[in-house]
């Protein structure tokens, strides 16, 4: 059941997979964060605000990771960690997370993208020439992205799709499965 909003944007609220709570504890408790805490420890002790993100080259990567900073009060405010997926190792990791002043969030480095690919999450692949040749990508770019959060060498899986999902009693209550690369979810409406 999809949610619509303003800008057109959709997100999901997760019934179907509300009923696989043990498949979903089974998976949060085998990946665990550079902490060393499963993902099930960190649902556990609340609700969780999962990002996964593409790769750090990406201009769009870095914005998600910016906006999460902006509101990182408010998500706090509310009792919700945000913790991030991320393709790279956790060095390379360390200096992005570093200046957008999220030093001490949890991360889980996942360079094989197989925790991407679960069928609990489902983020995709796309083509690099679907990616470039998009106009919301383009305006994306345009319009702020670029500009304020650069571009860099793709290192990481630049195919891979990205995706927020908000976590709590160990299931997954919504998600965002990004339909383009340059999509901006309303990170404090999924968790509202």
């Amino acid at each position: 059941m999809g949610i619509e909003y303003d800008a057109g944007v959709t997100m999901y609220l997760e019934a179907d997979v509300r009923d696989r709570q043990d498949e979903i504890a089974t998976v949060f408790a085998d990946v665990r964060a550079e902490s060393g805490r499963t993902l099930l420890e960190l649902v556990d002790a609340g609700p969780v605000l999962l990002v996964f993100l593409r790769h750090f080259g990406c201009s769009f990567c870095r914005q998600a990771i910016d906006d999460v900073s902006q509101i990182q009060g408010a998500l706090t405010d509310r009792g919700v960690r945000p913790v991030f997926v991320h393709l790279g190792t956790p060095e390379r990791a360390k200096p992005y997370f570093d200046y957008y002043g999220l030093s001490s969030v949890e991360r889980i480095s996942n360079p094989d993208g197989s925790f991407y690919r679960h069928p609990i999450f489902e983020l995709g692949h796309v083509s690099l020439a679907r990616i470039i040749f998009q106009p919301a990508v383009w305006k994306g770019w345009l319009q702020n992205a670029m500009l304020k959060h650069g571009i860099g060498l793709i290192r990481e899986d630049a195919s891979q799709m990205p995706g927020v999902f908000f976590l709590r009693d160990r299931a997954i209550v919504r998600s965002f499965r990004h339909r383009t690369i340059a999509d901006r979810p309303d990170y404090l409406r999924l968790v509202a």
